[in-house]
């Protein structure tokens, strides 16, 4: 067995049994790859808890107060100089396994941080083009040099140094289906309007048609969506029902904040 690479991985989940065992599974290679896994469970009534501890993982239960603020509380629980950021529905491809144990090969690198590459799969077809593809994400970083804002929505991490992108890809089985696609694009959308409207940002009339009609020209056109044939096309069209939603949701709530309180 090769040595474990100081690397925690850290993951929050909630209800996730149907999809741990895969994500889990290919973080192992003969063996484990990564000196441990950090497992934040955020109330998970599913077998979650059990699949976890079965992998080997540390298992820590937290009451869900936000993405941005249970993602900086899983990386809190790190025991390695290194965090790699991974969520439930994300599966680790053998090319990518290889290109992480590599870095390491000679010692730890020099750099701050690696991005990784996301291709999503939805409903059996993968999606190559268009806005959701290629997908580079700040995922594997020093333990003692990053920062997140306290977003309520796609939260992101921030490092202080050279970034460099890693081969291979993550596989994001991130939706069921249509149905749960669009419901996540729902929610998203609502948590976006609350988290600007709390920044202060204006809403203005004609806003969400205009820039539903540029966010799908550009994925289905300009980023060439539609080489995914009917997957692509839905995709964009959702892509753009959700800007639509966030900015009226914007507006609405912007309307209902400026309305005198009852007396």
């Amino acid at each position: 067995m090769t040595d474990r690479l100081p690397v925690s991985v850290c993951m929050i989940v909630r209800n996730e049994a149907d999809r741990l065992p895969r994500t889990l599974a290919a973080l192992q290679d003969g063996g484990p790859v990564f000196e441990e896994i950090v497992v934040l469970d955020t109330g998970s009534t599913d077998e979650t808890m059990a699949i976890c501890r079965d992998a080997g993982c540390r298992v820590e239960s937290a009451a869900w107060e936000g993405f941005a603020v249970m993602r900086k509380r899983s990386f809190a629980l790190a025991r390695c100089p290194w965090i790699l950021w991974l969520d439930a529905d994300e599966v680790m491809t053998d090319d990518l396994r290889r290109e992480i144990r590599s870095q390491f090969a000679d010692g730890e690198p020099s750099c701050a941080g690696f991005l990784i590459n996301r291709m999503v799969q939805l409903e059996g077809r993968w999606v190559r083009h268009g806005d959701w593809f290629p997908d580079w994400n700040l995922r594997l970083f020093r333990s003692g040099d990053w920062s997140m804002d306290d977003r309520l929505v796609h939260e992101s991490i921030r490092v202080t140094g050279e970034v460099r992108r890693l081969g291979g890809l993550l596989e994001h089985h991130s939706f069921r289906n249509w149905a749960d696609l669009r419901e996540r694009s729902d929610r998203y959308a609502r948590l976006w309007a609350e988290q600007e409207r709390g920044r202060g940002r204006r809403a203005w009339p004609g806003v969400p048609v205009a820039r539903a009609a540029h966010r799908f020209v550009r994925g289905y056109l300009l980023r060439r969506g539609f080489l995914d044939g009917v997957t692509g096309l839905r995709v964009a069209w959702q892509i753009a029902r959700e800007v639509r939603l966030k900015h009226t949701l914007l507006g609405e709530k912007r309307r209902e904040g400026a309305r005198p309180s009852d007396r």
